[in-house]
């Protein structure tokens, strides 16, 4: 079985995150594999143990994106590829991602793609929607449970605090959620054993892209912190009185009544 997983790059949203003339600053910034994308290398590193085949990584950036493929290689993921646009894109949207990886993926017989469901930095949940359309293959997103049996898929998706299930064939692109599985932690052998993995690095111009051709279709008119917490208030005093203080502040200062 032929399994790639898209991966991306993303801020480690647990640390602070510094914005300057409308930009985030990334000197100083940690990185990491975006979360939900770990839940898709564990459940194509299972599903790989169960089934056989390779799992590849794959993910779009620069030069620094090789730290977190040597993660997901780390985890158990048997090949990786960066996409450098390092030299050839300034920015890039859902648009120019898919161009990418749809050019990627012309030449290969891949028979199961996982993504993660969103990325935490912009949480479109596009990418890997887009990318099955222009492969003109089925998917399904939000995937809590995937279970193979030859060519045919048995899936459970998180639909709104529910669950609904779906019957479909390979080949097949999901997305997954938390819930599905529990990603591992890179082992030290497995750390060991990265080193050693192939990691392939390919150009715009490797895949026949020029610049043109993956040219972003949206523009980032600003990015900002949202605004800081007021401080809370304590009503002191006989309860008819905090009701009183409480309708006030309710009708006055947040004029939610």
């Amino acid at each position: 079985m032929n399994i790639y997983v898209l991966l991306k790059r993303t801020f480690d949203t647990e640390e602070k995150i510094a914005i300057n003339d409308g930009r985030i600053e990334e000197e100083g910034a940690e990185f990491i594999i975006n979360p939900y994308d770990e839940y898709a290398v564990e459940e194509a590193i299972n599903l790989r143990d169960e089934h056989g085949g390779e799992v590849t990584v794959v993910t779009i950036g620069e030069e620094e994106s090789e730290k977190q493929l040597r993660t997901a290689l780390a985890m158990g993921a048997d090949k990786a590829v960066l996409i450098n646009t390092e030299d050839d894109l300034e920015d890039g949207d859902q648009y120019t991602t898919v161009k990418i990886l749809e050019a990627f993926f012309e030449d290969k017989e891949a028979d199961i793609i996982l993504a993660g469901n969103v990325a935490i930095d912009e949480a479109s949940g596009q990418v890997g929607p887009r990318l099955a359309e222009r492969l003109d293959i089925p998917y399904v997103t939000t995937i809590t449970s995937i279970s193979v049996d030859g060519e045919t898929v048995q899936i459970e998706r998180d639909v709104e605090g529910d669950v609904e299930k779906v019957e479909t064939s390979l080949p097949l692109l999901v997305t997954c959620q938390q819930g599905l599985n529990e990603p591992r932690y890179p082992s030290l052998p497995g750390i060991m054993k990265a080193k050693k993995k192939p990691l392939e690095e390919l150009e715009l111009d490797d895949l026949d892209l020029d610049e043109d051709d993956v040219e972003a279709k949206t523009k980032t008119v600003d990015i900002f912190l949202p605004p800081e917490k007021e401080a809370g208030k304590v009503l002191e005093g006989e309860i008819d009185d905090q009701v009183k203080e409480l309708v006030s502040l309710l009708r006055n200062e947040a004029k939610v009544l």
